[in-house]
């Protein structure tokens, strides 16, 4: 089984291409999309959720453990469908067993999946002035054609044809994992995610231009990230998101750990974040949440991401790892980064344990 942060397996790892590049660039441009689209944050009223069912056999040959990601995702599902419509995608086929483990309030759409990264294969809603919405389309291409993807490759054009929304793809390559944005015109990413000859070939100018372009924002701050190490190149949602313009919450451990690069491309993120200015000119405020240490899961590519959050309708699904104190610490933070939601925590570690979480498995589409 291909986990999504699979660590490399070769003698002598090192930090990765995506360390090389220049840190801290961002660049600006004039750049609400030219369709007068952009996208907004994800706290904002939401119609519904998207979600994928998994079911690829290229990704996960045990079927005992796909059979558990499945009751994860169905959970994940079931909390969310108390705050929000709820829409899982799947093949008809599946329809019959998995409505076993989803809530009757849950609708089912006929849409065949390989797995559940909605976040990264299902559609990129934008909205312009008059509350008009559209799909920006980031023609996802299985992380760099890491994993095979023919169901997951075409699922945001079907939505947006099912919905009847305009479909704009300006030829930008990558995922709605590896940028956050404020809503406001202000961008963060990792280049390695985005940067990435595995994606796009352009330099990071045209780069950096597309994705202004493809997300109606007017800055980009850059972080290098680390290349190659996980099937993501290293998503930002993982690591930092927006709470709102002007603010970042970010997961660090106590101290950098030289021998770990996970440890070193965080801390580069977050120095870089605290330097930073937005498109409003102002210095980014950031709230730290801790690294979970005491967790049930201790496999060296398994994520326990406390940022990797979802924000639905009144309220914030997160993941607890089994760590006491930093889950309820985690606990009190969202609650005071966002008073007047409630905050759900979840045991979703089939989740983690592919290299994901809550984030990475939904899709919001905003409400008009």
């Amino acid at each position: 089984m291909l986990t999504r942060r699979h660590l490399l397996k070769q003698s002598g790892l090192t930090l990765g291409a995506g360390l090389l590049f220049s840190g801290g660039f961002s660049m600006q441009a004039s750049a609400t999309s030219r369709s007068g689209f952009w996208l907004p944050e994800e706290s904002e009223p939401h119609l519904r959720t998207f979600m994928q069912w998994p079911v690829s056999r290229a990704a996960y040959d045990d079927s005992w453990f796909l059979a558990d990601l499945q009751r994860s995702i169905a959970d994940i599902a079931n909390t969310i469908v108390e705050f929000e419509p709820v829409v899982m995608l799947m093949d008809q086929r599946y329809e019959k067993k998995a409505r076993r483990l989803l809530s009757d309030g849950i609708e089912i759409w006929t849409i065949p999946t390989d797995d559940l990264w909605c976040r990264d294969s299902g559609p990129v809603f934008v909205r312009n002035s008059s509350g008009d919405l559209a799909v920006s389309h980031l023609n996802f291409n299985g992380w760099g054609n890491k994993q095979p993807h023919p169901n997951d490759g075409r699922i945001a054009r079907t939505i947006a044809d099912r919905l009847g929304l305009p479909f704009l793809d300006n030829g930008l390559v990558g995922e709605a994992g590896g940028v956050e944005s404020d809503g406001a015109g202000t961008l963060i990413a990792h280049e390695s995610s985005w940067i990435n000859p595995n994606r796009n070939k352009g330099s990071k100018a045209e780069v950096t231009r597309l994705l202004l372009d493809a997300l109606g924002a007017d800055k980009v701050i850059w972080a290098p990230g680390r290349s190659g190490a996980d099937i993501t190149d290293y998503h930002i949602d993982a690591l930092a998101r927006f709470v709102e313009p002007g603010h970042i919450v970010i997961q660090m451990p106590e101290k950098p750990d030289p021998q770990d690069p996970w440890s070193v491309a965080a801390f580069e993120t977050y120095d870089i974040l605290q330097q930073a200015i937005d498109a409003a000119g102002r210095k980014l405020r950031l709230t730290v949440l801790p690294e979970p240490y005491d967790i049930r899961v201790t496999a060296p590519d398994f994520v326990a991401s406390y940022v990797n959050y979802y924000v639905c309708n009144g309220a914030v699904i997160a993941a607890e790892f089994g760590d006491r104190d930093t889950d309820s610490e985690a606990r009190k933070t969202l609650q005071a980064l966002y008073p007047g939601r409630e905050i759900v925590m979840l045991n979703v570690d089939p989740v983690g344990e592919v290299g994901g979480g809550i984030h990475c498995a939904t899709q919001q589409q905003p409400a008009t």
